[in-house]
């Protein structure tokens, strides 16, 4: 137990097996059989590792990765890598520095610690040591007072989440430590707890009390813990809690319906039931339960970098690394973790370099060609049989899977009935179907649906009050006439509505006289492509200026879901700019077009909506404008503006980025959805910009989307484009005067939303409860900040119990963040229906 970092043995370490033979070296036996050990006759244990030692990395060649980019983020926080330190008991076991030495490692190697409820130094001194998040993992004792203390404690040192560990009623049968008749040394103990020395106070009897952790535990831990326990966590804390010791799928689901922020795989390091599941093959089943919704961490086993790749193939956000970090600090205290980390971390870089992994999001993510990221695993570990029931016991007979599969691995013999063999597997499509923006969205129609009485303040669905049913005849009608006074003969009339027509569209001349009377945009009507909604030009645009793996989309958040999952469809890289409390600045796209550079990619395009931005309401200044379209010329990238609300709001407007482009920067993406009517489903991007192929030709930008479009959606409907067209005709190009009373109805109904929320959290009050909002000018969305996790749980209750939904503004934050922001629309709501939601709203609010 000295620490002294070796001197002689192995040598010097240079892999995880080298720190545990010093380790070993260094420790006495009962210290290493209480550290190593596992429940029974340790068969869960060796799996953990035996079930990695199947797994074979498939190289690529060739892919032109050149630093792979280890970065992920969990819950809103950057890791350098997708590694934990996993809660392990007594640090002081290995180092009387204890957690303090492994808090200065994690915080040097940007990863985070979780903390032992039995840490052998204080939260305080922890959390004074580290630099990287902190999070507290937690076993519920009998005396919930005990418990409660340790949380808060904990979160007032600034931890950043909790970890239940869900496995432990009791403690498994660990054979060494009866064997080895084990007890603490003299000096360690739990330095968090009642009457450990280092916390007064009672709950937990004393000192001696501790020191036979299997025997405390009996006496201390609730075995009549239940699901319940994830409310009255978030009950007494605002932190976020993870669930450890998931192993099933069926558990997963169930951590997920009562409220849980994460899921950790775990079977304890084979410390509990023995003969449970390895992690790693329980992984896959829950990753599918789990599907992204939320963090999926496991640990178990891990023993190098490529353990790591294949966690995250297998469907992991991370993982959690154990008993290697005890034998770096028992070898070579604070500096010997560091370097146990180091190396995990380097082995990664390395095993994503040769199976051509550029990022942490690659390697769980399945490509056009079924493979998983930019690299596969091959395995013949077993995995268990799903059912309805627990399987205590798990086949060996193995049965094969497709080999396209990202994990080609044996499994057991089918239970009786046999399974339908043509049913196809989630995890073998195209991995935007599991998307959790998609789930999320999901889940927000299903709470509007469950609770048909709530006031919803979630859809921004236009007010279609103002139209009658046979204005649709007259606009067409008007279209037609239109084509008989410019000389279409009856044939030809007859074929621009019955038959496809031009890809391009067939109004394009209209629309391009419309963006020069209602938005001084001045350009030929054969740069305009009529596309199927808005939608479909975001598709069109990301499709063609994405040419490669390297290429990144730059996108403002928070941002609309329709661009992030456009380029998700596309497997295109998003890169997120977040707003700062005034909005979008420049210096801030800046900074992430020269990072991006740096990681060896190309920035090709950046997505904003300038006018009453969808989700958060902001409007860009006209400064920020021209400095936009600098920065633009600048860096040799492309805009793509989307603005939709602009001709529905009310007052003037400032100019389009389109009207102030004179470098020909932006691509403009347009729809009638809002101006005319969402029915008709037409939209337009307008592409301007030069192409020049390499035999010196030269075309529009406009052209290559509508080769695109022909692939796609082929055209747009001359129906819908005859009823627009005729719309445009009775107004001469001047959508702004369609639109005068549905703006002055947006209009109002903001003043309303503003005025109530004015009523119901009055000045003092909301800065007590720490309640702010913006204002915006226009638009249909405006963000309110609350002081608690605005998340589907919340929602849920505030549907259920307060009679009102919203929009958790995470959903619009691709690159994590929103989580305490909810969105509000307020397009289609009454007056009264307005006053009444925001009372309940606040009602909401203030009971949390």
């Amino acid at each position: 137990m000295s620490g002294r970092p070796a001197d002689g043995g192995v040598g010097e370490p240079h892999t995880l097996a080298d720190y545990a033979a010093l380790a070993r070296a260094e420790l006495a036996i009962d210290v290493w059989d209480f550290i190593e050990g596992g429940a029974g006759r340790e068969r869960t244990l060796a799996a953990n590792e035996e079930a990695f030692g199947r797994v074979r990395l498939r190289p690529r060649v060739l892919t032109g990765v050149l630093r792979p980019d280890t970065g992920t983020r969990i819950l809103g926080r950057d890791w350098a890598a997708p590694v934990g330190v996993a809660p392990l008991a007594y640090h002081t076991l290995a180092d009387p520095a204890g957690e303090v030495a492994t808090a200065v490692a994690a915080g040097l190697a940007g990863l985070p610690l979780v903390v032992s409820t039995f840490a052998g130094r204080t939260f305080e001194d922890i959390a004074r040591a580290g630099t990287a998040p902190l999070w507290l993992q937690v076993y519920c004792f009998r005396d919930r007072e005990v418990t409660r203390a340790l949380v808060e404690r904990a979160e007032r040192a600034g931890f950043e989440a909790l970890v239940l560990t869900a496995d432990a009623p009791r403690l498994g049968r660990r054979l060494r430590d009866i064997r080895n008749g084990f007890r603490l040394p003299e000096g360690i103990a739990p330095a968090n707890l009642p009457g450990s020395g280092a916390v007064s106070g009672s709950g937990l009897g004393d000192g001696a009390g501790f020191a036979s952790p299997g025997g405390h535990a009996l006496a201390e831990f609730d075995p009549a813990l239940d699901w319940s326990v994830i409310e009255w966590l978030h009950s007494v804390s605002s932190l976020p809690v993870l669930v450890k010791g998931v192993l099933t799928a069926s558990d997963a689901r169930h951590a997920l319906a009562v409220g849980a922020d994460g899921i950790i795989v775990s079977n304890h390091g084979g410390r509990q039931l023995d003969g449970a599941a390895a992690t790693l093959d329980a992984l896959p089943e829950i990753a599918d339960a789990v599907a992204g919704a939320r963090p999926l961490l496991m640990d178990g086993g891990i023993r190098c970098g490529g353990d790591v790749l294949a966690a995250l193939a297998l469907g992991a956000d991370a993982v959690l690394l154990g008993r290697p970090v005890l034998h770096g600090l028992a070898v070579g205290q604070a500096e010997g973790v560091r370097r146990v980390l180091d190396i995990v971390v380097e082995e990664l870089k390395e095993a994503m370099l040769l199976t051509g992994t550029a990022t942490v999001a690659d390697a769980g993510h399945r490509g056009t060609d079924g493979l998983a990221g930019h690299q596969l695993v091959q395995s013949t570990s077993p995995e268990s049989v799903q059912s309805g029931s627990p399987q205590p016991l798990q086949s060996e007979s193995p049965e094969s899977v497709q080999s396209g599969s990202p994990v080609a691995m044996e499994r057991p013999g089918p239970a009786e009935p046999r399974p339908d063999t043509s049913a196809l597997r989630k995890q073998d499509l195209h991995g935007s179907v599991s998307d959790p923006v998609l789930d999320t969205m999901n889940f927000l129609n299903e709470i509007t649906h469950r609770y048909p009485d709530a006031i919803s303040f979630a859809p921004g669905r236009p007010y279609d009050g103002f139209f009658e049913t046979e204005q649709i005849f007259t606009y067409l009608r008007r279209y037609l006439d239109h084509l008989e006074a410019g000389g279409a003969s009856p044939a030809e009339i007859r074929s621009a509505l019955f038959q496809y027509g031009p890809t391009s569209g067939q109004i394009r001349e209209l629309i391009a006289d419309s963006l020069r009377k209602d938005e001084n945009i001045d350009v030929p009507a054969e740069s305009v492509v009529v596309t199927v909604g808005c939608q479909e030009a975001m598709f069109l645009a990301v499709r063609a200026l994405m040419s490669g793996p390297d290429d990144v989309l730059l996108v403002s958040s928070p941002c609309y879901v329709g661009i992030t999952g456009a380029a998700r469809l596309l497997d295109v890289e998003v890169r997120a700019v977040e707003e700062g409390e005034k909005g979008f600045r420049c210096a801030d796209l800046e900074e992430a077009l020269l990072a991006e550079r740096a990681r060896g990619r190309r920035p090709r395009a950046f997505y904003v909506i300038p006018d009453h931005s969808n989700p958060s309401g902001t409007t860009m200044a006209l400064s920020t404008r021209q400095e936009l379209l600098d920065l633009a010329e600048r860096h040799d990238i492309l805009i793509l503006e989307d603005s939709p609300y602009r001709m529905v709001s009310p007052g003037g407007q400032l100019p389009t980025l389109k009207s102030l482009d004179h470098a020909r920067r932006v691509v403009h993406l347009g729809s009638y959805s809002k101006t005319l009517f969402p029915g008709a489903r037409v939209g337009f991007v307008v592409a301007d910009q030069s192409v020049v192929d390499g035999a010196g030709g030269s075309g529009l930008l406009a052209d290559e989307l509508t080769k695109i479009k022909s692939m796609v959606t082929v055209n747009t409907s001359p129906v819908s484009q005859a009823v627009t067209a005729g719309m445009l005709l009775s107004v001469d190009g001047r959508t702004s005067e369609l639109n005068t009373r549905t703006a002055a109805y947006y209009g109002d109904a903001m003043r309303v939303t503003l005025r109530e929320l004015e009523r119901n959290f009055p000045e003092d009050e909301r800065a007590a409860l720490g309640v702010r909002w913006n204002e915006p000018s226009g638009g249909f969305f405006l963000a309110v900040d609350v002081p608690f996790e605005a998340d589907n749980t919340a929602l849920v209750r505030s549907a259920e119990e307060f009679g009102v939904i919203w929009t958790p503004m995470s959903y619009f934050y691709p690159g994590g963040g929103g989580s305490t922001s909810l969105r509000l629309s307020v397009s289609y709501l009454s007056h009264r229906e307005i006053e009444e939601g925001i009372e309940r709203l606040a009602r909401f609010v203030t009971s949390r």
